[in-house]
């Protein structure tokens, strides 16, 4: 197992881990539209007995906001239905073809589109949780924080139950990732855009997942800095770290092949099957 890590891990790897990743007892559906454009389409994975209960987690993937695709990540949509959850899996429009905001407006329409049609997959609006890994996580940090973008669809943060960030960029000025830097257009760059400046005592209850081995994403600055921002403001954070993994991997590690990395999905399941519906949540209390 350790000599086939890094092809599991990696691009090449993506069909192996798809196909190593059973669907067990549970049912896809796949290329909605939620938008016009050619990028704008989701796909379902949902437990068969889902009734109408279940909870709903929107998922992005990372990739700098240049490149992904949401049939790569059939191992997360899967791996999060068997833990009885419907799991929505997004792409989004990427850079060159657009730049910031435009891939986050693409991710508030995602959540309202979940939020207003997930009953007919057996998910539970009331239990509708936004996820994301490296640039997805921040996709997720955004409309999870900043009430600008559900705005622009009629709807408010409020209807989020919790976020999960995993290994996520919530406050990286100056930008000295080059790939990420036309994408912000650099050095033009406003402090709004960054995650971090829109923790509020507002915030919906959230897991934040990093590695320490992180080379990508500095944990410190960014998983711990969000946490401690949030609980400044009282909001519940549960703050986790998985030190097996690398930046990449530790998405990787939802897959069935690779859980041995760390309690990933584990974690992830634990937070949105303990977490209130938003509905009957009371005040935020940090953890």
């Amino acid at each position: 197992m350790l000599l086939w890590l890094p092809v599991l891990a990696g691009c090449s790897g993506v069909g192996i881990i798809n196909a190593l990743t059973p669907g067990g007892q549970t049912q896809a559906f796949e290329a909605i539209a939620y938008g016009e454009a050619p990028r704008q389409r989701l796909d379902i994975y949902r437990p068969q007995d889902a009734d109408g209960n279940a909870p709903v987690v929107v998922f992005f993937y990372g990739g700098t906001w240049r490149e992904g695709a949401r049939e790569d990540y059939r191992f997360v949509g899967r791996a999060l239905a068997s833990c009885g959850i419907v799991a929505v899996v997004a792409d989004y429009r990427l850079y060159p073809e657009v730049r910031y905001p435009d891939f986050v407006e693409d991710s508030a329409q995602v959540l309202a589109w979940a939020y207003r049609h997930i009953d007919r997959y057996g998910g539970d609006a009331h239990r509708l949780f936004v996820m994301g890994h490296s640039a997805g996580a921040y996709n997720a940090a955004m409309v999870a924080l900043d009430a600008r973008w559900l705005a622009a669809q009629s709807l408010s943060p409020d209807i989020l139950a919790g976020w999960i960030g995993l290994a996520g960029p919530y406050d990286f000025l100056p930008i000295t990732n080059e790939d990420a830097r036309p994408v912000f257009e650099w050095p033009n760059t406003p402090p709004d855009t960054q995650p971090i400046e829109h923790a509020s005592e507002r915030s919906p209850p959230a897991l934040l997942v990093a590695s320490h081995r992180d080379t990508t994403v500095n944990p410190e600055r960014n998983t711990a800095g969000m946490a401690r921002a949030l609980r400044s403001y009282g909001v519940a954070v549960t703050e986790r770290y998985a030190d097996r993994t690398s930046h990449v991997t530790l998405i990787a590690a939802l897959a069935w092949p690779l859980r041995w990395l760390g309690p990933v999905l584990d974690e992830i399941d634990m937070f949105v099957h303990d977490t209130r519906p938003r509905a009957e949540a009371g005040p935020a209390s940090a953890q």
